[in-house]
């Protein structure tokens, strides 16, 4: 059974925000009470938060699918909704978030690091949120928006301080598990270890800690052997310690060749060549490997490699390698740049930024994208008509209607705001009146009817008063009458 999983697809939804409210008050004796409809409640985030305990992601490959709750809705008598819950996802330590173009979304590094993976949907507002002194009770509320929903891509890097890289059966496991308290699985055939292994170590006032990479083998950098999934772990270690059988009873290998062909994976792979190299002779508790031991190392220190000859069932060897990786980690350490507490970057908007843009595509049709229009139109009831009318009012407030004009827009065009697969479309009417008079009862908007009766019944007021008395125009707009 599979206990260790270092990259998963994870697919999340964050909570959709509660509806508003529409509720007006009522009690003995005050029978419109005025609204009273409450907001709806927050959805939850989704979170991702770096625990120490977790080291494997096979919690997210056994269920890839998670869901924050949503919000409630509002109710009458002022009742706000509750808020929904965050769904905090525990990640190991060294978590790359990607998406699945492989963008980088968050490198999450250190005890308690979190990235909110999807944020929860705006709770709508409820009536009496809405209310105005032109508008007292409005017959509608504001949808809840929903939840953030993506698919995520987690990959898990070791964070060590060294990489012990090596043919298999060279006597990393067996290493590590001197070196430290780590009990990885030995055995003697290839691929015992089929996950990486961490150990810590400490030597004298320094402690590290050493991962044991498995599988590599000739074509991995490829995807050949487990080098590939694997390869990753080797990304944040500071040192790469070369671990070199000297006792290998195949035939056609020695360290020399073994060391090539690592470090040509290695190449292949990229962005490991600044790295410190230490190689490693192990074995040497046997006649053999003692004597190619002494043969190769001549050649080694020609190639400027640091040295070690160990043997991890005598422990030859070991105290001098253990203070000598302590060095290289510590100098290491002393050459990264020290952290800065982390600024605050603020970007102001642009005096010329209005928000949205309008851009013409074809078929007479114009195409509204902004961060205001688009939540506006996912807030909008449109079985509603006052919520329509409201919409439009909010709009042309933005100068949208202005924009479209300025593209070339005439009565008839289509306008569409949003994105192309979640857009809503509708005809466009410029210089359409707004605001509150146009409201007739509760829940309708007379700018939805064509034939508009209140507008030609004001036209038709004031043509018969002009019948009556040319002169009551004037003298309505006469100040000194």
């Amino acid at each position: 059974m599979t206990t260790f999983v270092d990259r998963v697809e994870l697919h999340i939804a964050a909570g959709n925000g509660g509806h508003g409210c529409a509720s007006v008050h009522r009690e003995k004796f005050k029978p419109l009470g005025g609204p009273d409809g409450g907001n709806g409640g927050r959805g939850g985030d989704v979170v991702l938060v770096v625990e120490q305990d977790v080291t494997t992601l096979l919690d997210y490959h056994h269920r890839p699918h998670r869901t924050a709750t949503n919000g409630k809705p509002g109710a009458g008598d002022h009742r706000d909704g509750a808020h929904g819950k965050d769904l905090v996802l525990e990640v190991p330590d060294g978590t790359v978030v990607t998406d699945r173009r492989g963008n980088v979304l968050a490198d999450m590094v250190g005890q308690g690091t979190t990235f909110v993976a999807g944020g929860g949907g705006r709770g709508g507002l409820g009536n009496a949120a809405l209310a105005s002194p032109r508008r007292k009770a409005p017959g509608f509320a504001l949808l809840g928006e929903p939840g953030e929903a993506r698919d995520l891509v987690l990959e898990l890097k070791t964070v060590a301080d060294v990489a012990l890289v090596g043919y298999p059966s060279a006597g990393k496991s067996s290493l590590i598990s001197v070196l430290s308290a780590a009990k990885p699985k030995i055995a003697d055939y290839p691929f015992t270890t089929l996950v990486p292994n961490l150990g810590v170590v400490t030597a004298g006032s320094s402690v590290y800690t050493v991962a044991d990479v498995p599988g590599l083998i000739p074509g991995a950098s490829q995807g050949k052997g487990l080098g590939l999934e694997f390869l990753r772990h080797v990304e944040r270690c500071s040192v790469l310690v070369h671990v070199l059988d000297c006792a290998t009873l195949e035939s056609d290998r020695d360290p020399l060749s073994d060391l090539d062909i690592i470090e040509a994976e290695l190449a292949e792979y990229g962005g490991l060549s600044d790295r410190p190299r230490l190689v490693v002779l192990n074995k040497i508790d046997i006649p053999d490997g003692k004597d190619l031991a002494e043969m190769v190392r001549p050649d080694l220190q020609a190639r400027g490699y640091r040295i070690h000859e160990v043997s991890a069932v005598s422990r030859e060897g070991l105290k001098e390698l253990s203070f000598t990786l302590a060095g290289l980690v510590d100098e290491s350490r002393a050459a990264k740049p020290k952290q800065e507490s982390t600024r605050v970057v603020i970007r102001p908007k642009a005096v010329d930024d209005s928000g949205f843009t309008v851009t013409e595509e074809a078929d007479s049709l114009y195409r509204v994208r902004g961060e205001k229009p688009e939540r506006w139109v996912r807030q909008t009831d449109f079985n509603n008509d006052e919520a329509v009318g409201y919409l439009a009012d909010r709009l042309n407030r933005l100068g949208v209607e202005a924009e479209l004009v300025k593209a070339g827009a005439r009565e008839g065009d289509g306008v569409a705001i949003g994105p192309e697969d979640n857009a809503v479309v509708f005809d466009f009417e410029p210089a359409m009146a707004t605001g509150a008079e146009m409201l007739g009862r509760r829940g309708e908007d007379h700018r939805m009817d064509i034939s508009r009766p209140a507008a030609q019944r004001r036209r038709d007021r004031e043509a018969s008063r002009a019948e009556q008395d040319p002169d009551a125009e004037y003298e309505a707009f006469d100040p000194f009458g």
